[in-house]
């Protein structure tokens, strides 16, 4: 059990994508004999009520358009939260308390994404973010669409190899 590295999936919950790793940093002692080394973000869903870059470009992106990341977060926050919410947006609440835990346990972090995806500008806010608190980061941002690994063969074939040298 040499190399573990834990990779979220949010396709149907954006709150627990990641949520879920920064509980298991919490947990790290309990999780023995796993060791985890390492946390896979791709494509990691963040928000936040001011809008990005990206957001605003694509705002009718047909994959994941803005309307539809609004009503995710409207369908998944408690109650009269908004989108600067600390399941939402790290900048909020305890959330630079849970990425130096991240740094403290020592994990290294692939974050990655796609330029023509809305959410990409989070996601290299987030990268950022977590360089700046002494988390080891490993960046890759490349062309293509949300979620273009599933339907561009090549794309895969990257995104496997790019987390193949990842864990290794």
């Amino acid at each position: 059990m040499s190399n573990k590295v834990t990779l979220p999936m949010r396709r149907h919950n954006p709150i627990n994508h990641l949520n879920a790793c920064l509980r298991a940093v919490e947990v790290v002692n309990e999780l023995e004999p796993i060791k985890i080394q390492g946390l896979i973000l791709r494509q990691p869903f963040f928000g936040g009520k001011e809008r990005t870059e990206s957001e605003l470009r694509l705002v009718n992106d047909r994959i994941v358009p803005l309307c539809v990341t609004d009503l995710m977060w409207e369908l998944a926050l408690p109650i009269g939260a908004d989108r600067d919410h600390e399941y939402c947006n790290l900048r909020v609440g305890n959330g630079l308390e849970k990425l130096e835990k991240i740094r403290d346990v020592g994990w290294k972090v692939l974050v990655s994404g796609n330029d023509g995806d809305p959410m990409v500008d989070r996601e290299k806010e987030l990268a950022q973010l977590m360089e700046e608190n002494g988390v080891h980061v490993v960046k890759d941002f490349e062309e293509g669409s949300h979620a273009i690994e599933y339907s561009d063969p090549l794309k895969s074939k990257k995104l496997i190899e790019l987390i193949k040298g990842f864990i290794s």
